[in-house]
C-alpha cells in the first residue's frame, strides 16, 4: 500500500522489532510500500542509524541477490550494566531474603518489563553467534528463556524433570545435585536436531546440577553447546562445571552458607 514517508518509517521500523535476526529482501518492502527501491533504501539508512544512536541494535543491509535487511538487537554493554546495577539494588531488599540462604527473585522473571531488558542482556552477549535453539529447565528459567528466544528469533525447549507420557519419545540423562542426589532430566526426542547450536539459560545455579545435566544432554543430542548463561548464581559453588558459563548476578553468602551476604553483578560483565 502506498505511504507517505513518515508512517512507512514507523511501519518499518515496526517490522524489523518484531522479526529479529530475519534476513528481509529490499524487494519485500518496496511491493509492501509501493515505493522505489531507492527512497527503501534511504529509509532502511534512517532507521539503522537511528537504532544504533538509541541503542537499539544494529540494522544492516546484506548485499547480493539473496541479500536484504537484517536487524540485531544489541544492547552496549554500560547500558546493560546500569539496568543491572538498579536491579540489583532492589534485589538486596532483606524482605527478599529467604531461610536457607536463599532469596525471592520470581517477580522479577515474571515481570514483562524486566524480562524485556533480561532477554536483550542475554541475546546481546552473544552477538553474531549461530544459534538455533535456546535450551531452559522447567519451571522458574521458562519465561527468561522465551525472552531470550524472543530477541533471538529462534524456538525454545524446555527439559523436564521426569518423562511426560504426552510427548512421546524422550532421550534422558541423570545429573548429581548441589545437595549429592542423584536426579533425571528428559526432552523429547523430536526438540532438537542433531548438529544444532544450543543456547543453555537458567534461572539459578545453585550446585551446578542442573547445568550439568542439560550440557549432557545436548551432547546425548549430538548438539553444539554454544554458550551457558543463569540469571543468578550463588558464589560458593559445590560442584565443578567445566564449562565458561556465565551470569547476569552472583548472590554471596556468608561462611555457613545459610544467609545473604550480599548480590552483585555476574560474570557476563566481567
Amino acid at each position: 500500500m502506498k505511504m507517505k514517508r513518515s508512517h512507512r518509517l514507523v511501519d518499518m521500523t515496526h517490522y524489523l522489532l518484531n522479526n529479529p535476526y530475519r534476513t528481509i529482501s529490499l524487494p519485500f518492502f518496496v511491493d509492501r510500500y509501493q515505493a522505489a527501491k531507492s527512497s527503501i533504501s534511504e529509509d532502511v539508512g534512517i532507521i539503522a542509524e537511528q537504532f544504533k544512536l538509541s541503542n537499539i541494535g544494529i540494522v544492516e543491509t546484506i548485499a547480493g541477490a539473496s541479500g536484504g535487511v537484517i536487524f540485531r538487537p544489541k544492547v552496549e554493554k554500560d547500558k546493560a550494566m546500569e539496568y543491572m546495577n538498579q536491579l540489583t539494588a532492589k534485589l538486596t531488599d532483606k524482605q527478599r531474603i529467604l531461610p536457607g540462604g536463599y532469596f525471592y527473585f520470581s517477580d522479577v522473571l515474571g515481570n514483562p518489563y524486566d524480562l524485556r531488558h533480561i532477554g536483550n542482556i542475554i541475546a546481546s552477549a552473544y552477538y553474531g553467534q549461530s544459534i538455533d535453539v535456546i535450551m531452559t529447565m522447567a519451571t522458574k528459567g521458562i519465561s527468561m528463556a522465551q525472552a531470550v528466544a524472543n530477541f533471538l528469533n529462534v524456538p525454545f525447549v524446555i527439559v523436564q524433570r521426569e518423562a511426560q507420557l504426552t510427548e512421546g519419545s524422550t532421550v534422558s540423562v541423570t545429573y548429581v545435585t548441589g545437595n549429592d542426589e542423584v536426579k533425571k532430566m528428559a526432552l523429547t526426542k523430536n526438540n532438537l536436531s542433531a548438529d544444532q547450536n544450543i543456547l543453555i539459560v537458567d534461572d539459578f545455579m545453585n550446585g551446578g546440577g542442573t547445568m550439568n545435566g542439560m550440557l549432557s544432554l545436548v551432547e546425548e543430542f549430538d548438539c553444539h553447546t554454544i554458550g551457558a548463561v543463569v540469571f543468578g548464581e550463588a558464589d560458593n559453588q559445590k560442584n565443578y562445571i567445566d564449562y565458561p558459563y556465565k551470569s547476569l548476578i552472583k548472590v554471596k553468602k556468608t561462611a555457613d552458607n545459610l544467609d545473604v551476604a550480599g548480590i552483585e553483578l555476574g560474570s557476563l560483565f566481567d
